[in-house]
């Protein structure tokens, strides 16, 4: 495989339409994924909890399940070797050095996790855990009438924001924290309102003290529905999105959060209107929020285009969000982290100018037709020569890696 006359001749085919691949490669440099690591452990954390709630089901038990902080970090290591580009982690909060009351975590319980990303040059971003504890048994948590029930999610979601501005602080780069609450029923309830004006008092009081965010930005992610939450969340997209924009906090939207028929790809334009910055999880949700492994969709190429065609790379975050334990975890990371990489450079690539122009014109025929000319374009030249870049595995050469990996380390795990 000639990568270099591939990608020449690749160059000169889209040069016909005024794009310059060099500059695209250049610009994915500076676009970054936050890769999750609760993909790595069917999102269990390190506290040995009995197992999910709060909505989560992680299908599946292939072998190799990293078990401590040091295997996970082992594997997303060796997940991240075989992902082009400079890329951030993603924690949740239950993933520390040993278990700590998640009221009382402070950032000291995330050392390990420090001392990794600085040695290799990564940003870290974070999230509150409010589900997969006692305290969430019940339907409610930030919005629970129980006081205690309440406080304790207030403290915790208070601690995970001091710890995301202390990780922004060490690595000098703004650390996202991110709520999310399953909080919601599994019927049709008689009363919406109480337990979402109790979430927005929950929430005035966790935002009360402001940070800089030079170091940790806020965000809120909705939901649809749940697992045993089919009929009412109280985080929902219309909550969320009112809050956000009134209180100047980041709106996170996850492609499984929605209507199956709905693409996030139409609300980002609408969200970058009001606000500045954009969080986007991404998930691939078969008929329900199923979480499984992100693959190269319209929706994904959808999702890009759009952020690419606002010209809002700057403002629009990038982070993976799913778990599948039916298949090799390190080969799920990187096909998701590759698939959206793989969208963002398709993005790229695409003559926006000249589709624009024909859309000025009222040539709506002309528009669709060079969108789907464009299509054939030799994106996949391109793709090769940003593996290279990074010395990353091209096409699907990274399976003989992942074997390796499995055959010494994943299957010797007990």
């Amino acid at each position: 495989m000639d990568i270099e006359k591939n990608y020449q001749s690749a160059k000169k085919m889209y040069m016909d339409f005024e794009v310059d691949t060099d500059k695209a490669l250049e610009k994915m440099k500076e676009i970054s994924i936050s890769i999750h690591c609760w993909q790595g452990d069917d999102v269990r954390g390190f506290e040995k909890t009995e197992g999910l709630s709060g909505g989560l089901v992680a299908t599946g038990n292939y072998p190799g399940r990293a078990k401590n902080p040091a295997q996970l970090r082992q594997d997303i290591e060796t997940a991240l070797s075989l992902i082009p580009g400079r890329h951030r982690i993603n924690l949740h909060s239950i993933y520390g050095e040993k278990y700590i009351e998640r009221d009382k975590i402070t950032v000291d319980n995330f050392k390990g996790w420090l001392d990794w990303a600085k040695q290799k040059g990564w940003g870290i971003d974070f999230n509150t855990t409010i589900f997969s504890h006692p305290m969430a048994d019940s339907d409610y948590t930030l919005s629970s009438e129980d006081k205690d029930i309440r406080n304790f999610w207030i403290r915790h979601a208070k601690a995970c924001r001091e710890i995301a501005y202390h990780i922004g602080k060490e690595l000098n780069t703004s650390c996202i924290n991110n709520i999310w609450v399953p909080d919601g029923s599994k019927d049709i309830p008689a009363d919406r309102i109480t337990h979402r004006k109790i979430l927005k008092d929950s929430l005035d009081d966790i935002f009360s003290h402001k940070y800089d965010k030079k170091f940790m930005e806020d965000s809120l992610e909705s939901k649809l529905f749940g697992i045993g939450f089919e009929s009412y969340v109280v985080g929902s997209f219309e909550f969320y999105y009112a809050y956000a924009i009134k209180n100047n906090v980041m709106l996170c939207l996850d492609t499984g959060h929605f209507h199956p028929t709905e693409n996030i790809a139409d609300k980002i334009s609408s969200i970058l209107v009001f606000q500045n910055k954009l969080l986007l999880h991404i998930s691939r949700g078969i008929r329900w929020d199923s979480d499984h492994v992100v693959i190269l969709n319209d929706e994904v190429v959808s999702i890009a285009q759009e952020v690419k065609r606002y010209n809002a790379f700057d403002k629009v975050h990038f982070a993976l969000d799913y778990f599948d334990a039916s298949i090799n975890r390190i080969t799920a990371w990187v096909i998701g982290a590759r698939a959206l990489s793989k969208a963002i450079l398709f993005s790229l690539l695409e003559p926006t100018h000249i589709i624009r122009k024909e859309e000025k014109n009222g040539n709506f025929g002309n528009r669709l037709a060079l969108m789907e000319e464009f299509k054939a374009l030799p994106f996949s030249f391109v793709w090769d020569k940003y593996c290279s870049i990074y010395n990353v595995p091209v096409r699907d050469k990274y399976l003989y890696h992942i074997k390796k990996y499995e055959e010494d380390v994943l299957s010797k795990r007990k």
